[in-house]
């Protein structure tokens, strides 16, 4: 994941609390470690089928490879390897907390961080990739999140690290990285097991892209871009398959996918491969559901105008509409 980094104008390193909305009660399959993904109103969980198609969206696609057909970036992995899939750790309140050194440390929250030998890394400690992770405090409901993750014994280093309340709706400063390039949290993006399961995906998904504008759109927060120009798509990017794209003969579980991309949508949320959108690492991904989702063709998407739905430009709270 590469990323230009904007400079801070401050170091405050207090995690934003701002808005913050009562825990709710849901499904265990809606659940992680037992607290809601952000409250009903975050902007991860709005209903944007109803919402006009955005006035750059075909200028966007026209610089997104939309020759090809989507990639779900989780799943088995055949031995070659851990599965794929960015994992999520759930921990006690009484887990450990360590320093982490950040690469990036102007835009970090440089908190100490519940990370130790059960923290689980993306593609493994020893991989070359992200090595995202994503980690839930079930007793605060505190959400803490790193990117480019490494240790050495006791000591931990990540290129960077931001922290988030679940029941709260506050973004991060203006400007500032996550572990994503748009500054928005991965958690809420990722495909689930137990809601696919469930037959219930009532959330945005998230995904990446090869080349991005130096731009951002709200609730994102960053970017890391190679093109100035605004007709290459910004982070923060809504993208919303289109109603008539038919689910005849796909298994029900893909279907559950299908419909919340037509609902809720993609989320343009950082660099990388076109097309790919991300799910937690966990071995139950039925083999077919991958297979399906691979079918879906990038020329079956339009982006979604979601300005209407802001409150207030420092929160992901939606107005209902």
């Amino acid at each position: 994941m590469r990323r230009l980094v904007v400079l801070a104008l401050s170091v405050a390193l207090s995690v934003p609390l701002a808005g913050t909305a009562r825990a709710q009660r849901l499904p265990v399959e809606r659940a992680v470690g037992g607290c809601s993904v952000f409250p009903a109103d975050n902007w991860w969980n709005a209903d944007v089928s109803g919402l006009p198609v955005h006035a750059r969206s075909r200028q966007w696609l026209s610089h997104m490879s939309t020759d090809r057909d989507l990639h779900p970036d989780f799943g088995p992995s055949y031995g070659d390897g851990p599965d794929y899939g960015i994992p999520v750790t759930v921990v006690k309140p009484s887990h450990q907390r360590v320093r982490v050194r950040f690469d990036y440390a102007d835009e970090s929250d440089r908190v100490r961080y519940p990370l130790g030998r059960d923290t689980r890394v993306e593609g493994g400690r020893g991989s070359e990739g992200d090595k995202h992770t994503v980690v839930v405090d079930r007793g605060s409901c505190r959400l803490y999140e790193t990117w480019n993750t490494r240790s050495r014994g006791t000591r931990w280093m990540a290129g960077s690290g931001a922290v988030w309340s679940l029941r709260s709706n506050a973004l991060r400063p203006e400007g500032w990285t996550s572990a994503d390039a748009a500054g928005l949290p991965i958690l809420p993006g990722l495909l689930r097991w137990a809601e696919v399961k469930a037959g219930r995906v009532d959330h945005a998904i998230r995904f990446t892209t090869d080349v991005t504008s130096r731009h951002h759109l709200w609730p994102a927060r960053h970017d890391a871009g190679s093109r100035s120009s605004r007709a290459y798509p910004p982070m923060g990017a809504r993208f919303r398959l289109k109603p008539g794209f038919s689910t005849s003969g796909l298994s029900p579980y893909t279907v559950a996918v299908v419909e919340a991309m037509k609902t809720y949508g993609l989320v343009l949320a950082d660099n990388g491969s076109p097309w790919y959108f991300q799910g937690e690492q966990n071995r139950h991904w039925p083999e077919r559901l991958i297979e399906e989702l691979k079918g879906i063709p990038a020329s079956a998407f339009v982006a979604v105008d979601t300005a209407s739905l802001q409150v207030s430009r420092n929160s992901a709270q939606v107005r209902s509409y």
